[in-house]
């Protein structure tokens, strides 16, 4: 009679999990490519693991692509937040019309990198009194998210002489369905809430602060066209509706993002087209009913997510009780979210490979942990991969958002994890 694990290793093998094709990184002579490398060379390159590898030619791609699916016009904003790498931000800077920034950091990074500070913008909920002086010498449009940074933008910018270019972050009624992280509808830290808005204009209006726009966000992390197309129409409506209190002509309208990546089993890519479509609607509207506003897609984890992988490296090869265990030099304390604890209600597994045996036997039911002393360290459960051996380079596919800076790299004081832009 067959042992309980051994069942479990079966039932696996039976009905594999089926990711979405990963065709961003091409193989040759069964290893995989970062940067035009052999990836046993990057490591050998930056001279340990674990380390990030992003791709130059990945990130330059995907904003093109995205640009020829949407209409001529729309403006694209990265937020930085995804992946915060001076480098990475330096490299989209060039591409994209604008960044986003979540604190006075990631602001001083932007503006190192070379970013136009006319074309950042800041949210987050508890701007600190330090970082909206900072954003006030920049230039930069401050989104605005309670009546505190009204009285503390005026208070500031009268002691300074620094004008104030200021936005409203929206808290809509609403919400993006089926989102992995909802970020507006209900009671919700970010923004105003849209019943509260039209006072929160009037204020802005009498401090004589720079009114220049909306900032609409309802949620992450979406691969459901039909969703993003529904919040992306009701944030137009929102906004007209919100425009006729506004001290001034609307000149930019941010609809967010919520734009989705596969990572798990089952998950497929999301369609542009007909998003792209409404956008087109959307902006002829933003032409006849707000005069000619900008109409700006913002996002993050959509432009860099995919052109990332987190790499690893074998220690040991442990068989417990018939389970095969790949002990790795790294784990969740350098990719939280490919752990399963940051965000996911149920575990699921990201797509992994063994980078330098891409084209071995493959091994049913093995897991991949890291080195840390908890069983939360596990970066892949019960997955058929490549036989593997210790000094075998495991990859983490979809790291290149959330990776590094989402992560409790101090945790158990383990060496941190490397980051190149290739």
């Amino acid at each position: 009679m067959q042992s309980p694990d051994k069942e479990a290793v079966k039932e696996t093998v039976r009905q594999p999990p089926q990711h979405a094709p990963l065709v961003q990184f091409p193989v040759v002579a069964g290893q995989l490519q970062i940067g035009g490398q052999p990836l046993t060379r990057l490591a050998d390159r930056i001279g340990r693991t674990p380390f990030y590898a992003y791709g130059r030619e990945q990130l330059s791609a995907r904003v093109k692509s995205l640009r020829e699916a949407l209409p001529a016009g729309i403006e694209l904003h990265y937020a930085m937040k995804a992946n915060p790498m001076p480098a990475v931000v330096g490299h989209m800077a060039r591409l994209v019309d604008g960044i986003d920034v979540a604190s006075g950091g990631e602001l001083q990074v932007a503006l190192d990198a070379g970013a136009d500070p006319r074309e950042i913008s800041f949210a987050g909920p508890g701007k600190s009194e330090l970082e909206l002086r900072q954003a006030l010498a920049a230039g930069i449009l401050i989104n605005i998210e309670s009546f505190r940074e009204v009285t503390l933008l005026a208070r500031l910018s009268a002691e300074t002489g620094y004008a104030a270019r200021v936005a409203v972050r929206v808290n809509p009624d609403f919400e993006l369905k089926s989102s992995g992280m909802k970020m507006g509808g209900g009671p919700k830290q970010f923004g105003v809430d849209a019943e509260q808005v039209p006072d929160l204009l009037a204020q802005i209006g009498q401090a004589g602060l720079g009114f220049e726009g909306f900032h609409l966000f309802a949620g992450s992390q979406n691969l459901r066209p039909e969703a993003i197309i529904e919040a992306q129409q009701k944030s137009f409506e929102l906004a007209l509706r919100l425009a006729e209190s506004a001290p001034a002509p609307v000149r930019t309208l941010n609809l967010g993002g919520g734009f989705g990546i596969p990572y798990f089993p089952g998950e497929q890519r999301l369609d542009l087209a007909p998003i792209g479509q409404n956008l087109a609607a959307l902006q002829a509207r933003a032409k006849q009913e707000l005069g000619g506003t900008r109409l700006v897609i913002e996002l993050g984890r959509y432009l860099v997510g995919e052109a990332g992988v987190y790499v690893c490296r074998v220690v040991d090869r442990k068989v417990s009780r018939g389970q095969v265990y790949l002990v790795t030099d790294g784990g969740l304390h350098h990719h939280l979210a490919a752990s399963g604890n940051f965000g996911q209600v149920i575990r699921k597994n990201y797509p992994l490979a063994i980078g330098n045996r891409m084209d071995a036997e493959m091994e049913p039911g093995v897991s991949v942990v890291g080195p840390l002393c908890t069983p939360l360290d596990l970066l892949g459960e019960r997955m058929s991969l490549p036989h593997a051996e210790p000094g075998d380079l495991v990859v983490v596919f979809q790291s290149g958002a959330y990776g590094v800076s989402a992560s409790p790299q101090n945790f158990l004081s383990h060496p941190a994890a490397a980051e190149v832009l290739v």
